[in-house]
């Protein structure tokens, strides 16, 4: 064997153990993504909730595709940032967002931070005390282009206080007064937005200003000392504290009778901004997983017996060659459920179908160069021609092949964005993982293993080992 083949070999020795380290059960934390290699699974095999948001402006006022589109990528940033994983969100129509929410039980609360529109306002009250959960209007209009902004901004002084947003249905109104918007969060540093506790032990959520709005709240702070300043989220004042001193450094916290929770709830909105358009929930309602822990175990057993039954035909038909492929058809095995867990993938029924059938694919792959392989050693080939021979002219068959199944998984993937076709993409995602670790396994793997025991053989000692 060349010694480039021993190479290959020891990188490939070299994956194998990476591999089965991830695949391990006790599911192994890498530092470097700071996260466990747990196995994801999809609403349908573990249950979940599933939301149904709907634009809450009326029927003759558009929304563009634009805006739907920048809704579900900012209810994506919230979700990640609330810890809640595997979350999907998609278009349903023209003006509903489908959201699954795969083993979510705290769903009140989630919720609750995901249909809020988040727009973070510092409103002039001049001497007028509001308590806190009154609801008020400004003249601050969302999407104005007056030189205020649309997302949330931070608190205004370092003493601060405020209390987790109030219901809306729980709050009093203020009087027919428009009070003055001084600025949004345009100016705040998304970056700089952080939980955490005071000396007392106090949950409290720390902010920093840019450059543009330190100079704002310098210039109104040191012009109304002595007078009240609110806080409002969504029109709700959440706290109106006395401006006591000019606030001239851009920095500050939000303090208040905080959880954990409520402020995560609040930095979160801080930071990742508000929504372009309103949302309410139309539907909601929990999933239950379409497969118990039964059916979860007799699906193994007959995926694990199917695998079987092919590990067994190669052995029988193609003798010590189909050996060695069922050594690279574990190895892709391995390396197939390792990305599953490091990319993350999220295992639904498509998914795990699309798993099962791309062990097909690996299996034809090794099929058409074994025919290759004795077609050539009955012509009289030497064996280490015969192997290097088959691969060349099997491979443009394998190649073909599955560049028409990643086309075809590709279309797939792309029209399974659109609503009610999501499962499709799970399925076109795992068979595109398999075909391309499959020509990984079958051109590289296989071939190595072969050349590896095979170089010092002679086919005519030992012509039963390749069923010739």
């Amino acid at each position: 064997m060349s010694q480039r083949n021993y190479v290959t070999l020891i990188l490939i020795l070299l994956l194998t153990a990476v591999t089965i380290f991830f695949v391990l059960p006790s599911n192994p934390t890498i530092p470097i993504i700071n996260r466990s290699l747990s196995t994801h699974l999809g609403l349908d095999l573990q249950g979940g909730l599933q939301v149904l948001l709907e634009v809450d402006l009326p029927e003759n006022q558009p929304v563009t595709a634009q805006q739907m589109q920048d809704a579900i990528q900012v209810l994506n940033e919230r979700a990640n940032g609330l810890g809640v994983s595997e979350v999907t969100f998609q278009t349903a129509g023209n003006r509903r967002i489908l959201g699954e929410f795969p083993g979510l039980t705290n769903t009140q609360e989630v919720i609750a931070v995901l249909r809020q529109t988040g727009v973070l306002e510092f409103v002039d009250l001049g001497s007028t005390q509001l308590p806190e959960g009154t609801k008020i209007k400004t003249d601050y209009a969302q999407g104005s282009s007056t030189g205020q902004s649309t997302s949330p901004t931070a608190a205004p002084t370092a003493t601060a206080q405020a209390s987790p947003t109030p219901s809306a249905s729980a709050t009093p109104a203020a009087s027919g007064t428009t009070y003055h918007t001084v600025m949004t969060g345009a100016d705040l540093v998304a970056s700089k937005i952080s939980v955490q506790t005071n000396t007392l032990g106090n949950y409290e959520v720390a902010f920093t200003l840019t450059d543009k709005g330190k100079e704002i709240f310098k210039n109104y702070t040191t012009a109304n000392v002595g007078k009240y300043l609110a806080i409002v989220l969504d029109k709700t004042v959440i706290s109106a504290p006395v401006i006591k001193n000019p606030i001239t450094d851009g920095s500050g916290v939000i303090e208040g009778g905080f959880t954990q929770q409520t402020a995560n709830n609040l930095a979160v909105q801080l930071r990742y901004g508000s929504l372009p358009i309103p949302l309410k929930v139309a539907e909601s309602s929990a999933v239950g997983a379409t497969l118990g822990q039964d059916s979860v175990r007799k699906s193994e057993m007959a995926g694990l017996i199917g695998l079987t039954v092919v590990i067994l035909f190669m052995a029988l038909y193609y003798r010590l060659p189909g050996v060695l492929a069922d050594l690279a058809l574990v190895l892709y095995a391995l390396i197939t459920f390792a990305l599953y867990r490091l990319i993350p993938v999220t295992l639904t029924l498509p998914g795990i179908a699309g798993f099962i059938l791309s062990i097909g694919v690996a299996v034809d792959a090794n099929i058409l160069i074994f025919e290759r392989l004795k077609e050539e050693l009955r012509a009289g080939r030497t064996l280490r021609q015969a192997i290097d021979l088959g691969w060349k002219r099997a491979w443009p068959s394998i190649r073909d092949s599955n560049i028409s199944t990643l086309i075809t998984c590709t279309i797939l993937f792309i029209f399974g964005s659109t609503f009610g076709a999501s499962m499709v993409k799970g399925f076109a995602l795992t068979l595109a993982l398999g075909v391309l670790i499959s020509l990984f396994t079958a051109i590289i793997v296989t071939r190595t293993f072969l050349h590896t025991v095979l170089d010092n053989l002679k086919i005519a000692e030992h012509p039963s080992w390749f069923g010739v």
